[in-house]
Formats: structure tokens, sequence, C-alpha cells
């Protein structure tokens, strides 16, 4: 979380269509949430998750629709929240050929990776029920789509079975905690979109991305006492402490 919100940031960049070098790409993503037929799951949500092609960004990696904000989505936008909604529109039919209704994308969060990442894309995160119609990936980009449970997804990648980076993880413990996509929107237009500014830190448990809230968050102190707000990322199981 973070108290400088992405309009602020990138008001010069939706005016002009200039970053200054080192600034973040921005970018954004759409969760595509539905229920699975039939009544025998306790929890009905499945979200659509897309594999990427190796040598692109994220490769290999399990993510949903998204990717950067072009100079048409930013064209005549009046916010940035805008241009991302376009975004995001056009990215889930360019990836997964899903015509989505803009109306229907709820503001979730925004994500902006640490310093070090070789490349920073600021993300807008919405969420959306999906649109009737067969996916549809290009095999160049996208190498596989599949709809996934969020508790299912969270344990294949405890099992290394898929890759997962952290806004995905945290993403998909959201959403995890519905059963019914009804359920889940309403939730999402109800509360305030969560901006997150992620710090990785190393310790004797290992390594945890770490967030505002977190009494190590500002100057890296995995060990502070106080408030948790982190994901420890080892090995096996991915474990989240929130206090906050």
């Amino acid at each position: 979380m973070t108290n400088s919100p992405p309009e602020n940031r990138f008001e010069r960049w939706l005016q002009e269509g200039k970053r200054s070098e080192g600034e973040p790409i921005p970018a954004a993503t759409v969760i595509l949430v539905r229920e699975r037929d039939g009544g025998a799951y306790e929890n009905r949500l499945e979200t659509l998750m897309l594999r990427k092609n190796s040598k692109l960004a994220f490769g290999g990696m399990w993510v949903f629709p998204g990717g950067r904000i072009d100079d048409v989505d930013r064209e005549g936008a009046d916010r940035v929240e805008d241009a991302a909604r376009r975004a995001a529109v056009r990215e889930a039919y360019e990836e997964a050929g899903l015509k989505v209704d803009a109306g229907s994308l709820q503001w979730i969060s925004h994500w902006l990776p640490p310093l070090a990442s070789p490349k920073r894309f600021a993300t807008w995160f919405f969420v959306a029920p999906a649109p009737e119609g067969i996916v549809q990936i290009d095999d160049g980009e996208i190498h596989e789509s599949k709809w996934m449970g969020p508790d299912a997804a969270l344990a294949q990648r405890d099992a290394q079975a898929i890759e997962l980076a952290p806004p995905t993880w945290m993403t998909l413990h959201y959403l995890a905690e519905f059963n019914n996509v009804a359920d889940l929107m309403s939730d999402a237009e109800a509360r305030a979109p969560t901006y997150y500014e992620t710090r990785i830190a190393k310790g004797d448990k290992g390594v945890a991305a770490m967030w505002s809230g977190d009494s190590g968050y500002e100057d890296g102190s995995i060990d502070a006492p106080g408030s948790r707000h982190r994901l420890w990322l080892t090995n096996d199981s991915w474990i989240l402490e929130r206090s906050i």
C-alpha cells in the first residue's frame, strides 16, 4: 500500500505520452471470473489464467490477461484509470479472444515492483465477470490457458507445478475468500483499491515481499518487531503474514 495514487504519478504521461528514464511502464491486468458448472464444489469460483511465452516478461509464469497501456488507450482519457481500463479490455481480447465490457471492470489494486526489477510495470488490476465466448490464444505471446480455482492455483504453486508472481499470488488469495461471482464483485465494488509498492528483503527465514504497514518496510529491516504485511517466498509454501 502507498499514499501516492498512481493518477498523480502518471498525470504527465497521460497528457504527453512521455516517461522519464527509469519510470515504470503503465500497464493493466483484468481478472476474469466465472462459476464452475455443477453444485459439488464448495467454492465454485474460477479465474482465467494464461501461461506467458518464456521469452517475454514474466516468461513461463501463469498470469491474468494484461499488458502495457498503449497510446491508443491513453488518447482522450481523462484519468489514468480510464486508460488502464481500456488497456485491460483490449488485452483480454488480444490475449484470450474475449470481449469484456469496460463498464463491468472493478479496480481492486495497483502494483509497483521493487526498484531492482529489470522491467518495472506499474499495473492497475481490475476484476470482471467473464463474458460468454471461447478462450482463444495465439500460441505466440501466450502458450497455454486454463480456468483455475484460486485455491487450486495456489496449491499448484506450492507443489511447484506452476510459477506465479507475488501480485498474482496475492490476488488469488483474495479471490479464494469468495465462492461465487456475485459476492466477489459486490466486495470489489465496495472496497477502495489497495496500493502495493513491493520491497524485497532477506532474513533467516528466507526472502519476503513486504508492503506498507509492515514494521520493516521502510528500511528493509526484515526482523524488525511489530506489524506484519509480507509474503514469505520460500521454495515450498508461500506464506502470507498480515497483522494490519
